[in-house]
């Protein structure tokens, strides 16, 4: 026996949350599907002292601000405990536990299983995070079983390295981070292109002005709709974005020695691109992520084996769709502040798609930021 749903929102973290806001705004009638045990687990997972690389300014969901100074740092449990209150205080339908394994369309509906539970539904988000595979390359296989080995999902403190060297492979935000922080106590290799950071201190008061210039720029100057974003976009994507709280002289201050790329393995040790080998005993992948998509039984793949969709708007399947990928639209898609927009106008082509369930009515009423108007 299945269960029927205008819309199944597939994912409970800040992009689920965002869509699950907008579509009450609406009056759609949604459940939002989380396999967690708490809404804000996925963050509860992460390293111990992980804080946002955005001041709390930008780290609010829609109709909502985030409860702390508006240029500090939050820490993991702090947004994970955020995004838990927005849920409740907004009473959006999360059912947690349920851990989905199929999607499919059956020709009337689409088909959703989750450990022997199944619901139908006229529309489906998919928006489960799009950082929950590490890429780590084929190589790591060649390394020796000596060596220790975590990702930026799997590292949660310097406890978790084996005493020795250590190589941090990827030089974006999380790379710097850990770097950073296992420096005082081994010695850090960060290997990797140096993607660029912004080149002022972001909370600092005399350069505000100049930080609130740089987020309107990820949000409304580098997306699809202009030729700047157009032609950045590929490049973000390839590499990362820019470092936005660790700067370069802080990794040189506490010791960090950069490298260059790490591109094989020899003999069992991490070779870098211009030939050396790091005799090391550990290494740190800070090389990205990408989404664990395989439970999708419907042909929306493009031959990168990426979901073929514009804006989120799956290219051959009516009523599917796809939420929080990096640059969805603009380079703040995949960001706290910025999924909210690309949430809002995937919830429009809902509503565009079947009229308004009035049982919705009172969800809606409930997600009404304090002051605001009804919907027309």
């Amino acid at each position: 026996m299945s269960e029927h749903f205008d819309t199944v929102v597939i994912g409970g973290g800040q992009a689920g949350l965002a869509m699950g806001y907008h579509l009450s705004r609406l009056k759609r009638p949604f459940l939002i599907l989380d396999e967690n045990t708490r809404t804000g687990d996925s963050w509860r997972t992460r390293w111990d002292s992980l804080r946002l690389f955005t001041p709390a300014r930008y780290d609010a969901l829609p109709g909502s601000r985030y409860p702390a100074p508006q240029w500090s740092y939050p820490a993991r449990e702090e947004f994970a405990d955020y995004l838990a209150g927005y849920a409740d205080r907004l009473r959006l339908p999360v059912r947690h536990g349920v851990r989905v394994t199929s999607l499919s369309h059956n020709g009337r509906a689409f088909v959703v299983q989750a450990d022997g539970v199944v619901f139908e539904a006229d529309n489906v988000v998919v928006a489960p995070g799009w950082d929950r595979k590490p890429k780590v390359p084929e190589f790591a296989r060649q390394l020796s079983p000596e060596l220790r080995q975590l990702t930026a999902g799997s590292y949660r403190n310097p406890g978790d390295l084996a005493p020795g060297p250590v190589l941090v492979v990827g030089a974006g935000n999380s790379g710097a981070d850990i770097a950073l922080e296992l420096a005082p106590i081994h010695k850090t290799y960060l290997s990797g292109r140096h993607p660029g950071e912004i080149p002022w201190p972001i909370d600092a008061t005399a350069s505000r002005p100049l930080t609130l210039a740089v987020f309107f720029a990820f949000s409304h100057l580098l997306t699809l709709n202009t030729p700047l974003g157009r032609k950045a976009r590929p490049q973000i994507l390839a590499h990362s974005g820019p470092l936005v709280r660790v700067k370069n002289r802080d990794l040189v201050r506490a010791g960090v020695e950069r490298v260059p790329r790490t591109e094989g393995a020899r003999d069992g040790w991490p070779v870098l691109a211009d030939g050396r080998t790091l005799e090391v005993s550990n290494v740190v992948w800070c090389t990205g992520f990408g989404p664990d998509l395989d439970w999708i039984q419907l042909p929306v793949f493009g031959r990168d084996g990426q979901p073929d969709q514009h804006r989120g708007v799956a290219a051959a399947q009516p009523g599917l769709f796809f939420l929080g990928a990096t640059f969805q639209q603009s380079l703040a898609s995949s960001m706290v502040h910025g999924v909210g927009a690309d949430a809002a106008f995937i919830a429009q082509h809902i509503a565009s798609r079947t009229p308004a369930a009035p049982e919705a009515t009172q969800a809606a009423d409930a997600v009404r930021p304090e002051g605001s108007a009804a919907p027309q």
